[in-house]
């Protein structure tokens, strides 16, 4: 469930460098577990200068699209979490080495976390 505002509670971010083969994947599976779990998100797409039509992608499917100016995985994450608007970060690669499914479980921890 994508939204919009202040109001998130999930930020999923994604650093991405030439990722076409499996960044769609990953995105379905990011955004069905918001949708299916009624978990206030968004799913990021923090790109690190792709040129293969990872940006398409990501566009398409409804990612919020960072474009990282700074080389580099760490700069791309780096990106992807400064523009997050959720209360919690989860980040993931998008070469769907990362289980996107297991999203709600991490957020059910996270929710058991007191906030002072």
């Amino acid at each position: 469930m994508e939204e919009r505002g202040d109001d998130l509670e999930l930020s999923v971010v994604m650093p991405c460098l030439n990722e076409a083969d499996t960044l769609a994947v990953c995105l379905e599976k990011a955004k069905a577990s918001l949708r299916d779990h009624r978990i206030r998100g968004e799913v990021i797409v923090a790109d690190n200068g792709s040129t293969d039509g990872s940006l398409a992608i990501a566009q398409s499917m409804g990612a919020r699209l960072i474009h990282a100016e700074a080389k580099g995985y760490g700069n791309a994450l780096m990106a992807g979490i400064a523009a997050a608007r959720g209360k919690y970060i989860i980040m993931g690669d998008a070469d769907d080495s990362y289980d996107f499914l297991e999203i709600p479980a991490f957020v059910a921890k996270l929710r058991e976390v007191p906030t002072s």
